[in-house]
């Protein structure tokens, strides 16, 4: 899997890679799923796979019958596929539930095809038992008409692409009838193969009205189905010819045999460009979609998915909107200017009005405009032509490898004529011929200079009178020029590679012969940054360069500062399918292309590129200039851009979003806006998270910045008790302890509460606030120590509580009053309590600690028992 064969010999010039090599029973037949990355499979051994063909996994499975499956199809638009097996049924399957929509006897022998209709709700089945029917699921299936006519089994039905109301069908009587939806007899037959006629397609535009069929005289024979005339008949194969295909998309017709072969013809010239083979013994089945250039093979050991070249759009865009693009051999034009108007919305398909231009006699595999979209340039099979654009009106043509335009002049071009010869024209004529110094020349690249892809992974730079540059140790892909020549792009497999171009040091070293043909021109280039990114298409606007990368995401580029732009829609294997065709500065406007020739755009404005770019440079004088021309509901993406690059300050100044504003600053330490921010907002927000959020996060700035009165205010308007107990207790704010203290019981923040009560000393709220939560063996324990005076009252309510559960639990439990034995010393408690409660209002500051250290240590307890025992001994003296 993965394998990737280049023929040299096809004019074509299209890579070949084998995207599915997937082992099973014979595969009898096979299709291409036009969305999903899916091969479809009908196995002998009576299963139906799909396979995905990126992944290379087995997708689904199905088992049909016990009996072989000779073929299946998609249904995409009802999102089924149906199949035939030997047991004579057709059955119809929902791919994405794997549930059995229908299943009904259809013939009275084997069904060797079935041909879904493109627009109506029709399939049509060809069987052994020398019929083909039509049914109808908008009928339940029913049969509608039945088409009665070959003498021998009817191998293959083909629907006319052109006129889906006509059908082609290939018999072993050695015929091929063509017939009508509407009428059960033919309309005619076609003869001239000498056994029996396996299968038949159509070609699939409208400019030739032929027929392929393939026979087991092992000949592939072209029809004129008007004239009923050969128009040419292919040999090659040596067995059977079991699948034949005009392929939809490309100029080209295969066929597979029981020899074990696949065979590739051009099909205008007919010449048989390569033979597959691949050792998976007899080939039974062709597939292809239109939207690809895959083709799916079904041999008996299995089945193989192969891509010719890549399915990139062939399409080109002027400095003014105009696209030209290619279909097949057809030359289409429209304009994308004026077609996103202001209600459009970014990445929506345009509906543009499209006109022929006419056809080019070589098959398009690239083709670009000039630089002043003047002259198109149609490249493939080895040759070039150059068309006027509006009227596709011959200008010049050749042969040549590759092509390239000048990115300046409007008829200079060069071509490359092999490995080791370049030619450039100018105005339209041959100008110089340049051998390039590299053992390989692999590719052009047009623009202000002449790029040549060189053999020992470098670039090598000429300018458009041949003289040599430059050279780049670097092997591209691609080369992009900014449209003043200074700056260019070199894409590489993982990388980009951006110098500047010292244009008018270049022209002057060349116009005094400075030039070194070794060493080029020193100081012509310099590398300004580089960027880990997989350039797929680009195009400069200014000095930013906007870009697709390989895993689907529009960029672009500041000095080397990358912004994504969009995530576009990917394929199945995450890759992406768009190329950038332009940008109009007037529109704002970037203009994609996907692989179906369907073109979007994104807002990308030219103004806030340029600021962002004066950004870059530190032009900030150039930046304050651009800023009023851009509308002020893009403000806040410019200030994220200058918080990126570090600019929080200028961000802070432009930005338009309260949030946004308020996160710049807090980070900049602008509290006091901070606080005019948060408390602007609308009173029905001032109560949501956010809000509080940020009133939370205001306080802990002001905190740590020691600015008390703003870190108590944002504290209290987001309810930060914990906070404010911290922030009271350390400041020692008596007043605010006690506020927080209500706040908090009111808000049942009860742990705050406790501990705002505790720290100035009301401990009778402290037994209180347990005793309301009923918390009373707590408030008992904690009377016994800080509030003895109430314990008595708190064991009765305990006891009483405790009795509901439990009566000898709770006449276990003893208080002071009672059992006064238990409690030794409580009547010295009692008078510490009375001094606690005395002396309590007396505060003593901070400034004293050093006198007032020793009175922490002092045994309250120990000095009543001593002064009691003292005084009672004195007075039993006196007396």
């Amino acid at each position: 899997v993965g394998k990737k064969t280049s023929f040299s010999d096809m004019p074509f010039r299209l890579d070949l890679n084998k995207k599915l090599s997937a082992k099973s029973e014979r595969v009898k037949s096979c299709d291409i799923h036009p969305v999903e990355t899916w091969a479809l499979a009908a196995l002998y051994s009576g299963n139906v796979y799909i396979w995905d063909y990126e992944t290379q996994a087995l997708a689904k499975s199905f088992e049909v019958s016990d009996l072989p499956v000779r073929c299946a199809r998609f249904v995409t638009r009802k999102g089924w596929f149906v199949c035939a097996s030997d047991d004579m049924k057709l059955r119809v399957f929902n791919y994405s539930t794997s549930e059995k929509v229908k299943e009904w006897e259809a013939h009275t022998d084997y069904i060797r095809t079935v041909e879904v209709h493109p627009t109506l709700p029709y399939i049509l089945s060809s069987s052994d038992d020398m019929s083909v029917k039509l049914w109808d699921w908008d009928k339940n299936f029913a049969n509608t008409q039945v088409f009665e006519g070959h003498a021998h089994y009817v191998m293959m039905v083909r629907l006319n692409p052109k006129d889906t109301n006509t059908f082609a069908t290939a018999s072993l009587d050695r015929s091929i009838k063509v017939w009508g939806l509407s009428s059960p007899t033919p309309h005619y037959s076609l003869e001239g193969h000498e056994r029996g006629v396996n299968c038949v397609d159509y070609y699939p535009s409208g400019d030739k009205p032929y027929l392929l069929s393939g026979a087991d005289d092992k000949t592939v024979k072209v029809w004129d189905y008007q004239t009923k005339t050969v128009v040419q008949s292919l040999s090659g194969h040596t067995h059977n010819v079991c699948a034949v295909m005009f392929h939809p998309k490309l100029p080209l017709i295969i066929s597979g045999s029981e020899d074990g072969t696949v065979r590739i013809w051009q099909s205008t010239t007919y010449r048989q460009e390569t033979t597959l083979n691949y050792g998976m013994e007899r080939a039974w089945a062709l597939a292809a979609t239109k939207e690809s250039n895959k083709i799916a093979i079904g041999y008996d050991e299995g089945c193989v998915v192969v891509e010719f070249g890549n399915d990139d759009p062939v399409a080109s865009m002027d400095g003014t909107g105009k696209v030209v693009f290619a279909k097949n051999n057809d030359i289409q034009t429209g304009s994308v200017k004026g077609s996103a108007g202001p209600d459009s919305e970014d990445g929506e398909k345009l509906q543009i009005a499209v006109r022929d231009l006419g056809s080019t006699e070589i098959y398009p595999s690239s083709l670009s405009h000039n630089c002043n979209g003047r002259f198109i340039a149609v490249c493939g099979d080895g040759e070039f032509i150059i068309y006027t654009s509006q009227a596709l009106r011959n200008k010049a043509f050749g042969s040549a490898l590759d092509f390239v335009w000048s990115g300046s002049k409007t008829g200079n071009y060069a071509i490359r004529e092999s490995i080791s010869r370049v030619k450039i024209f100018a105005d339209f004529k041959e100008h110089r011929i340049v051998k390039p110094a590299t053992a390989s020349a692999e590719q052009l690249y047009g623009g202000h200079l002449l790029g040549v892809k060189g053999s020992d992974d470098a670039v090598l730079f000429y300018s458009w009178e041949g003289d040599f540059v430059r050279k780049i140790d670097v092997s591209p892909n691609a080369v992009y020029w900014s449209d003043g020549g200074d700056m260019v792009l070199i894409a590489t497999d993982d990388a980009a590679y951006v110098l500047s171009h010292d244009v008018q040091g270049t022209q002057q070293a060349l116009a005094v012969g400075k030039g070194n043909q070794e060493e080029g021109i020193d100081g012509s280039f310099d590398l300004l940054y580089e960027f880990n990114e997989k350039v797929t298409s680009g195009k400069w606007v200014g000095d930013c360069f906007l870009f697709t990368n390989s895993q689907g995401r529009l960029n672009y580029s500041v000095s080397g500062q990358i912004q994504t732009l969009v995530h576009l829609e990917t394929s199945s294997g995450g890759g992406t399918v768009h190329s950038i065709l332009g940008y109009l500065a007037k529109e704002d406007r970037v203009f994609l292309v996907d692989k179906a020739m369907n073109i979007t755009s994104y807002k990308v404005m030219l103004a806030m590129l340029q600021y962002q770019t004066a950004v870059v440079r530190g032009d900030f004088d150039a930046a304050n200039e651009l800023l009023p021309i851009i509308p002020e509901t893009e403000y806040l993406v410019v200030a994220k851009f200058l918080e990126a690059q570090g600019f929080k300050e200028e961000a802070l100044a432009v930005t338009t979003d309260p949030d946004h504003k308020f996160d710049l600053a807090a980070e900049l330490g602008q509290l006091e806006l901070c606080r005019e921010l948060v408390g602007d907002v609308p009173p029905d927000e001032a109560e949501t998270t956010e809000t509080q959020s940020k009133w939370k996060r205001l306080a802990d700035l002001a905190l740590a910045q020691s600015n008390f009165e703003l870190a108590e205010s944002a504290a209290l308007a987001c309810k930060d008790y914990s906070g404010l107990l911290l922030l009271y207790s350390a400041t020692a704010n008596a007043a605010g302890m006690s506020n927080l203290a209500t706040l908090s019981l009111a808000d049942k923040k009860y742990n705050v509460a406790f501990l705002a009560f505790f720290l100035l000393g009301k401990v009778e709220s402290c037994v209180s606030l347990l005793k309301d939560t009923k918390r009373l063996p707590e408030a008992a324990f904690f009377a016994r120590t800080y509030n003895p005076g109430a314990v008595s009252s708190i064991v009765e309510g305990w006891k009483s509580d405790l009795a509901k559960t439990s009566s000898t639990a709770a006449s276990a439990l003893s208080d002071p009053a009672s059992n006064p034995e238990l409690f030794p010393d409580f009547d010295v408690a009692l008078k510490v309590e009375e001094m606690f409660m005395r002396n309590r209002g007396a505060v003593i500051p901070a400034s004293k600690y050093l006198e007032a250290k020793g009175d922490l240590e002092i045994d309250l307890i120990g000095m009543v028992k001593a002064a009691a025992a003292g005084g009672g001994g004195g007075g039993g003296g006196g007396g």
